[in-house]
């Protein structure tokens, strides 16, 4: 059972990501944000995109992925390479301030904290060059799955767009595009 559900948002994750790469190919002023459920997934798109393009678009990403476009699963935005890079980002962070510390045999402390910095700033763009491959693997092997089996779309509406989609428009667009919300439902 838990493993039928994660299978399912894993195909419907990677359907949104192939519906947002198709829209991309389309419109290049806009942004989207998602997210996935073992019953589909919602899409908000901040910009220009008519509700034809989204609802053409999912249905065409659904077609390309079904005739053998797995890559289309994958996302260079994605939250997971998003969280790969912070996460690794601060360890890396965290670890040079740890070693100065030990050298220094004392509590964090101004001095500790000046002396670090500089290899920290390095260890912490380091991190950043080298996540963004590593989260990109990680999705691919853990949050998304290309092939889509016997998944099938059920339906694709236009719904009221969130407080929390509204917050990402301000954070996205200075709240300079429209926002629109849509919600598909998969099966299989």
């Amino acid at each position: 059972m838990l493993a039928t559900l994660i299978s399912r948002l894993r195909r419907n994750h990677g359907l949104e990501h192939a519906t947002i790469h198709v829209l991309s190919e389309k419109h290049k002023h806009f942004s989207a944000q998602g997210n996935s459920t073992p019953q589909g997934f919602h899409l908000n798109i901040y910009g220009d995109v008519s509700e034809a393009d989204v609802l053409d678009a999912v249905e065409e990403a659904y077609r390309r992925m079904k005739k053998g476009e797995h890559h289309l699963a994958v996302h260079p935005n994605c939250g997971t390479v998003l969280l790969t890079t912070a996460v690794l980002t601060t360890l890396a962070a965290q670890a040079v301030f740890a070693v100065e510390q030990k050298r220094h045999r004392t509590v964090m402390n101004l001095a500790v904290i000046a002396n670090a910095l500089p290899a920290a700033v390095l260890a912490a763009i380091a991190a950043l060059i080298v996540s963004r491959p590593i989260g990109v693997q990680l999705q691919a092997r853990y949050t998304v799955e290309g092939d889509l089996k016997e998944m099938q779309i059920v339906s694709i509406r236009k719904v009221a767009p969130s407080p929390l989609t509204r917050v990402f428009q301000l954070m996205l667009t200075g709240g300079q595009l429209q926002a629109a919300s849509y919600k598909i439902v998969t099966s299989g």
